[in-house]
């Protein structure tokens, strides 16, 4: 059997390659002598996206705890990340577990762990589970479900119901509701689609029905794979501001009133602005190393501390848990705030945005512009490469090996390679490029920003013709 090895976020592998039946029964059967070794009798929380085959494969895990005594409390329907994190806490369960890849593309599924406190397992933790991975399963998986719920070992849990009402006490939602904003949403086909439906019942919604293969499209919420909602958005004229969130909901992006894409480190910013300026919130912020050095900008600004950590939001959430933190957000979409879970959670920040809004009476722009008067106007791009693994690599040894001096016109100034490379072309931190290769899938990201879009992508298209040089 090949070795399963967990990446930047949870084990995601090919939907009947390797992502299979035997080879997350093997998964589950680690996970759950380790929860024995940590517990004398441990419960967990389990669930399923809207990925293909989610519910057989959530089945399985269950089966294999029921075999190890276990008890696990299982999700009824399709969840999100972030309902299976919080379900997680609020039914004091000791791990949780979802069957998701995230905005990983259709052909993919995958297995995320979850802490009691709701948020990612943290890395030395997961090591000690994916050290303990059997070469093969020896449960039988031959029983039904109802065979499991009638041991006692399995109890049915409605996350969906459990997250709206925490939603429902937490936000000011008839301020949103009241403030004669229109408002869409496009959940990807995602597992968010049922709460915004649920909460907002005339809003304005795309892409809200069940469909594993999402239409072909990985489900990632960047402008490049949203042309249909971008679209409507500028057809209708009168949308003020729309949220979009990925397969498993945890991630967000947004869009203005005109169709323009607001990135996560714009929304990141609106948050820092919002909560401390608007709310009177206080406490640390943590970044990922790929997120706009503006943050640096209005922290000193308001008088934050910032911390930057590694790719990976276990990573955040670690620093979540044992500290007074505001906000930790990363440049994928994925950013948990003050007040809820040490989790990614893309609803309850596009709750907070549209509550910025609908308190304040103002407009996306408008808001965007506060933050703009503080720490100037940027824009950020992407540019995901798929190379051959010998290119790949190449080029990133001729980062760590310090070959590259200059791409096209830019100059390096300073390099700094917390994860990845960070190449800086002027002292003021307002032109700058990052190479690193994804944790989660087989590519080189290239990220770069600038004072306006096009001078972004000019970085990028430098960079790309530099490295495939």
């Amino acid at each position: 059997m090949d070795k399963i090895k967990f990446g930047t976020d949870g084990w995601r592998a090919i939907i009947a390659q390797d992502f299979t039946v035997e080879n997350v029964a093997r998964v589950s059967e680690a996970t759950a002598k380790w929860l024995l070794k940590q517990k004398k009798n441990p419960t967990v929380m389990v669930g399923h996206d809207c990925r293909f085959a989610g519910e057989l494969f959530a089945h399985t895990v269950t089966k294999v705890m029921a075999a190890h005594g276990v008890k696990t409390y299982l999700a009824k329907n399709f969840v999100s990340t972030p309902m299976i994190s919080l379900g997680t806490l609020m039914n004091k369960c000791d791990l949780g577990i979802i069957i998701t890849a995230s905005h990983n593309p259709p052909s993919y599924n995958g297995f995320k762990l979850k802490g009691s406190y709701g948020g990612p397992l943290s890395p030395d933790l997961v090591q000690q589970i994916e050290d303990m991975i059997p070469d093969s399963s020896s449960t039988n998986l031959s029983g039904s479900i109802g065979d499991v719920e009638k041991t006692g070992l399995l109890q049915w849990v409605a996350l969906e119901d459990e997250y709206i009402k925490h939603v429902e006490k937490n936000f000011d939602l008839d301020a949103i509701r009241k403030s004669g904003m229109n408002l869409a949403y496009d959940a990807m086909y995602g597992a968010g689609q049922n709460v915004i439906r649920r909460l907002f019942p005339d809003m304005t919604l795309l892409h809200c029905e069940n469909n594993p293969g999402f239409h072909g499209q990985a489900p990632e919420p960047i402008d490049k794979n949203l042309n249909e909602f971008r679209e409507l958005i500028k057809q209708r004229g009168n949308i003020e501001c729309g949220l979009v969130t990925d397969g498993d909901a945890d991630r967000i992006g947004m869009y203005d009133g005109k169709g323009n894409f607001v990135d996560s480190h714009h929304i990141i910013l609106l948050l820092i602005h919002y909560l401390y300026k608007y709310k009177g919130v206080r406490g640390k912020v943590c970044t990922a190393f790929s997120t706009t050095p503006k943050v640096e900008k209005l922290c000193k600004h308001y008088g934050l501390d910032l911390e930057t950590v590694k790719i990976g939001f276990k990573y955040i959430c670690q620093i979540m848990v044992t500290e007074d933190v505001l906000l930790g957000g990363e440049e994928s979409g994925g950013i948990a705030i003050k007040g809820h879970i040490p989790e990614r959670d893309g609803i309850w920040m596009g709750l907070v945005i549209w509550e910025f809004m609908a308190k304040s009476g103002k407009k996306l722009p408008e808001l965007i512009q506060e933050v703009y008067d503080i720490v100037g106007p940027f824009s950020f791009e992407r540019s995901d490469l798929h190379l051959k693994e010998e290119v790949k690599q190449r080029i990133i040894e001729n980062t760590r090996k310090g070959n590259y001096t200059e791409f096209g016109k830019y100059k390096i100034k300073r390099t700094e390679d917390l994860d990845g490379y960070k190449y800086f072309f002027d002292d003021t931190n307002t032109e700058w490029l990052l190479i690193r290769a994804s944790g989660t899938e087989p590519v080189l990201r290239t990220y770069a920003e600038s004072t306006s879009r096009e001078k972004a992508f000019e970085i990028l298209k430098a960079a790309e013709k530099t490295l495939l040089s």
